[in-house]
């Protein structure tokens, strides 16, 4: 049978393929697959600046070692660190510090690289810092006369109220002492335990410089039933 002519008026009917080339989706699905595996090292090298730059100049979390803060802070806890404030806003009496080390051992000598190398391992967290770092609570501000009398402190001859100290009290004395410019005078809550500014190195960590300030601890985050602003 002849075929019909084609009216020019009459519309074409389109007909679907429903059979896809051989392997096409699969095509697609590998396409997207090694698309994802070639981003991925840039997502992660990302991920690590990110947290590196929020790790130096923002908030840090710190691990508490010892029982120098209790009952404020245990062994165990963490707590975060805001280092950005110290930039905005001054350090003041009755602030919890994290600062490092007032006297650092020598350098390593790694060089730039190697210098570079062990700051980005402690950035991720899988390095420990050449110095510990310490945390204290600030009693005495630059220029202020600190003194210590049979375990009451003293601040330019009036009474330090401290509802924050540990239980078991600290009856020893310890002389007036004027806090010189760039310093801060240190205190742990529990001042039979704790080696701050009352003490010289190795048993204390005496007057601490304020450019050695980290930042200030605002909240423990660990354990949860520990949670709450500092």
């Amino acid at each position: 049978m002849a075929d019909r002519p084609h009216d020019p008026d009459e519309p074409r009917v389109a007909v679907a393929d429903d059979d896809p080339p051989a392997g096409g989706s699969h095509r697609k699905v590998r396409n997207e697959d090694s698309g994802f595996w070639r981003e991925l090292p840039v997502l992660v090298v990302v991920a690590l600046i990110v947290a590196i730059l929020i790790k130096t100049f923002l908030v840090q979390a710190f691990y508490i070692p010892s029982e120098s803060m209790e009952p404020t802070l245990q062994r165990g806890d963490r707590v975060l660190v805001c280092r950005i404030c110290t930039h905005f806003s001054s350090v003041h009496r009755g602030d919890v510090i994290v600062f490092s080390d007032p006297q650092p051992g020598p350098d390593q000598g790694r060089g730039a690289i190697g210098g570079f190398l062990h700051w980005l391992a402690e950035g991720i967290g899988v390095a420990q810092p050449e110095n510990p770092d310490f945390i204290k609570r600030v009693i005495g501000l630059p220029g202020d006369t600190v003194e210590i009398h049979r375990g009451v402190v003293f601040v330019d001859g009036e009474r330090l109220d401290e509802p924050y100290l540990d239980p078991e009290t600290d009856t020893r004395s310890f002389p007036k002492r004027t806090i010189p410019d760039g310093m801060l005078y240190v205190l742990g809550d529990n001042r039979l335990h704790s080696g701050d500014s009352r003490f010289e190195p190795p048993s204390g960590v005496g007057l601490v410089p304020i450019d050695k300030v980290i930042g200030k601890a605002f909240v423990k985050v660990w354990p949860p039933d520990r949670w709450g602003w500092l």
